[in-house]
């Protein structure tokens, strides 16, 4: 799964790396599923070219469209699910490493702060935000995460039905590791490698980290979401 916006200038590459080949020599049957998140540029017709099924998310924000690409994979009955951003900064040769390491019933979450972070592919100002961050979910939450705000995941379908979330913006990765934390859902880190995105960011260092730290104490507060969106 691919969410995306605007992100033309990455998906081609980021499609043609995806070890589709190795993944069906391991019995694996596999699919693209693109959700964009309302691309003014010409990501979704790259995506129709490339064979990806895609999906025009309903809701504004990545966290609404990760929600709906989770409904529709437990829809359709798939086994695991890989996500990862799709801006060219993980590396999607990756994948089979980070499928290998699902822990039954459980989730993968690939670390870039113990893997090989390449140079300028991080900002000291968001490096220090990722490390605080971090620090802060495992101090009120009590489970152990390395990189809170990673966007390459490997899910079963276990860890999926049990995710109870009601994000819409990028705070969905803190919200999931809270949903793990309450439900005792299995997390493994794979040290993986992260590069400079290709074109424009999307995420606001001080606007976003407020959002993420807050859905963290939201979380303590109220570990299950009142009402799913």
């Amino acid at each position: 799964m691919l969410p995306t916006l605007d992100e033309e200038g990455a998906l081609r590459d980021v499609y043609s790396r995806i070890p589709i080949e190795e993944l069906k020599q391991r019995g694996y049957s596999t699919r693209v599923v693109v959700v964009d998140g309302g691309s003014k540029d010409n990501t979704v017709k790259v995506a129709e070219e490339l064979g990806c099924d895609v999906i025009q998310q309903w809701g504004e924000g990545k966290g609404a469209g990760m929600r709906q690409g989770f409904k529709k994979f437990l829809e359709l009955g798939d086994d695991e699910l890989v996500m990862l951003d799709c801006d060219g900064t993980y590396h999607p040769e990756e994948i089979t490493k980070m499928v290998d390491s699902i822990p039954k019933n459980g989730i993968a979450i690939g670390d870039r702060l113990h893997g090989n972070l390449q140079p300028d592919a991080m900002t000291s100002t968001n490096w220090i935000g990722n490390q605080l961050l971090t620090w802060l979910a495992v101090a009120l939450h009590g489970k152990t995460v390395n990189d809170l705000c990673s966007g390459f995941w490997a899910f079963s379908r276990g860890a999926l039905e049990r995710l109870q979330l009601n994000s819409m913006r990028f705070e969905i990765e803190a919200e999931m590791y809270t949903s793990c934390a309450y439900q005792n859902i299995p997390i493994t880190h794979v040290p993986i490698t992260y590069s400079k995105r290709v074109g424009e960011a999307k995420l606001g260092s001080i606007r976003d980290g407020t959002s993420i730290a807050r859905k963290l104490i939201i979380r303590r507060i109220f570990p299950t979401p009142h009402e799913e969106q």
